[in-house]
């Protein structure tokens, strides 16, 4: 199965699946996509209105990642439950907290 994340120069792009109005904003584990890849299943407390739930998961990702929310963005989705997270940084110390973050 292949990780719900790809590295390139300047970060990573995480794939994610948000279900919003949760009691509270937790990571579920990785499921599988249709298309054959992956992505990380999270619970966020926020309701998806006005792009309070996109805003929950930019924070969410960060403090799970130790990062500056500033680093997180969503760059695809906005209004869909999958959603492509762009995280600038090193790749490399990416990597491994990303394969932490997937591993649970």
């Amino acid at each position: 199965m292949l990780p719900p994340f790809t590295l390139d120069a300047d970060g990573a792009t995480l794939s994610v699946r948000v279900t919003p109005k949760a009691s509270r904003s937790a990571l579920t584990g990785v499921v599988p996509l249709g298309n054959g890849t992956t992505a990380l299943a999270l619970r966020i407390a926020a309701p998806p209105v006005d792009g309070a739930a996109n805003a929950e998961v930019v924070r969410f990702v960060a403090k799970q990642l130790g990062i500056a929310k500033g680093k997180v963005t969503i760059v695809k989705g906005e209004t869909a439950r999958v959603k492509q997270v762009r995280i600038t940084g090193d790749p490399a110390v990416l990597a491994a907290a990303l394969q932490a973050l997937a591993a649970g």
